[in-house]
């Protein structure tokens, strides 16, 4: 680049008049061009004017310096803190306009990072628009040069610079108005999806007073996810790893061989078709193994591994949807429990099997459980789930603490955390009960048996075969722990109680509106009313 070169320029001095000839002329050493060029905020780009780098900055980086002087309602003051800030702490654009509170606002950046810095000499007042959209006007007064010559148009660079500012403010209206349109339009999507939300839980509420809302309502097609989860073989090693599960089952079919001789058993959702050799070894005559999953195949080669095909037969079909090769069996084994014992509503099929296809006095295994609930004060797990969403990284995100707390966690709790004694809820013969008994409301009553903050309730389940030699086990924290573990209802607040407390309220579980296989739990106690997801 050439060096700039003095040129003599003419000044008036102080006595100067209106004519020429009276003026005294003197020299003046002026550089030929004074004006410092402005670089971008956030990149290394040189511009010839403020009016093109701020275009610059909207066009090509997304920064709105209106709608950040909007927002935050800027004046100049907060306008230089902003440009300090950026000099000093080299931002990406996106960080500064994502900005929920003025992240610029320490007075230190009131002191300039750059020496005569064309951002803090430009008028901040200058990037206010008017309120509505508007081409600004050019001045017909002004004199822009515009000549045109071999079909080209020259502009005078006052014309030019116009036209940038022009280009500069109708960037910035279309990009705050396509903002709007973007909000306006997510608005409506929401309030779509809202209303269409209501028609479903109206006519869903109205289907939950119906018999028909169990797992035979619901088709085969839609039904297909279900089961496509028992066909992968990490859930079969997690349940066959359960010793507590597996042996229960055993010690019952094994320990009571009288039952079984010269019997008919169905082993309903057999899976890889363990209680099904369970039985055959028991005694059995026969063996019905009924399983809608893929598993079923893998069953098949089991069974002839085992030397057990002439015993066990396998169907593959949803037991609502089949034709048994006998009418009736004698006993009903099936492993149907889901945590919190009902969840995944498996119990409506083994009621179905029951009542068409156990004959009169038959057997079903097991034959009752129970749900149960207890206290738990676990703070420092309370403050890995809940009290994380208070600061992170630096942010709050207690909104999210509501949204949280509903989803029910599925975990083994520390015995030595519980500080309460335990309140059943409800018992379940499988002779008697229906597909109703999934939904029911019940009383909850927990004495504290220490002084505490209780962080959540917890639930489980117990499962009896009352037989000659009886089995049984538990799925609570006073047990060895099960792949059911325990499902865990934490509290958005703790709940302080001191010992002899007793705290009282009422459990109600609910297959969930949208699917049957789901459940809504809610816990009211005084002073709360907690609704929880299974799903």
């Amino acid at each position: 680049m050439a060096g700039r070169e003095s040129v003599p320029v003419r000044c008036y001095g102080s006595d100067s008049s209106d004519s020429e000839d009276d003026c005294d002329w003197k020299e003046c050493d002026v550089k030929e061009d004074e004006t410092e060029h402005p670089e971008c905020l956030f990149c290394p780009q040189v511009y010839g004017s403020m009016s093109e780098v701020i275009s610059h900055c909207a066009v090509d980086h997304s920064f709105d310096l209106v709608k950040l002087k909007k927002s935050f309602n800027m004046d100049c003051y907060g306008y230089i803190k902003l440009v300090n800030y950026i000099r000093t702490h080299h931002p990406d654009a996106s960080l500064v306009m994502s900005a929920i509170e003025p992240i610029w606002e320490n007075e230190e950046y009131l002191k300039p990072v750059k020496s005569d810095d064309p951002w803090l000499m430009y008028d901040f007042e200058d990037i206010e628009l008017p309120s509505s959209v508007t081409v600004p006007e050019i001045s017909s007064s002004t004199n822009f040069n515009v000549t045109a010559e071999d079909g080209l148009v020259t502009l005078s660079e006052q014309h030019f610079a116009e036209l940038q500012r022009m280009i500069q403010h109708l960037t910035l209206q279309i990009r705050e108005k396509d903002s709007e349109l973007k909000t306006m339009t997510e608005n409506v999507e929401k309030m779509r999806h809202i209303t269409q939300e209501l028609v479903a839980d109206g006519r869903n509420e109205a289907d939950s007073a119906s018999p028909a809302h169990c797992i035979k309502a619901i088709k085969m097609e839609c039904d297909e996810g279900y089961f496509n989860t028992y066909s992968h073989f990490g859930i079969h090693h997690e349940m066959l790893s359960d010793h507590v599960r597996t042996s229960s089952y055993r010690d019952a079919l094994l320990h009571n061989t009288a039952l079984w001789k010269d019997k008919t058993v169905l082993d309903l959702g057999c899976g890889t078709g363990i209680l099904s050799m369970f039985a055959a070894s028991a005694g059995a005559q026969k063996v019905i193994a009924i399983d809608q999953s893929d598993i079923i195949y893998h069953a098949m080669d089991i069974a002839r591994e085992n030397k057990l095909s002439d015993k066990i037969q396998l169907l593959k079909g949803r037991i609502e949807d089949t034709e048994l090769p006998q009418k009736c069996v004698d006993i009903i084994v099936s492993e149907w429990m889901g945590y919190f014992l009902l969840f995944e509503g498996m119990l409506d099929s083994v009621i179905y099997a029951r009542d068409h296809h156990l004959t009169e006095g038959g057997l079903l295994l097991p034959n009752r459980c129970s749900i149960s609930m207890i206290g738990l004060a676990d703070t420092d797990r309370h403050a890995e789930l809940v009290e994380f969403w208070t600061d992170v990284y630096g942010y709050r995100m207690t909104c999210l603490k509501h949204e949280v707390v509903q989803e029910a966690t599925i975990e083994v709790v520390p015995a030595n955390k519980v500080i309460t004694s335990t309140c059943v809820l409800t018992e379940l013969d499988l002779s008697t009960c229906s597909t109703s008994s999934l939904d029911f409301s019940s009383e909850l009553k927990l004495e504290a048996i220490t002084d505490g903050s209780i962080t959540a309730f917890v639930g489980y389940f117990d499962v009896f075969f009352d037989l000659p030699r009886p089995v049984s086990f538990s799925t609570g924290p006073h047990a060895t722990p099960t792949h059911w573990k325990q499902t865990v209802f934490l509290l958005e607040e703790p709940i302080i109680v001191q010992q002899g407390d007793v705290l009282t309220g009422t459990v109600t579980c609910q297959r969930a509106r949208r699917d049957v296989r789901a459940l809504s739990v809610t816990i009211s106690v005084p002073g709360r009313k907690l609704k929880f997801n299974l799903t």
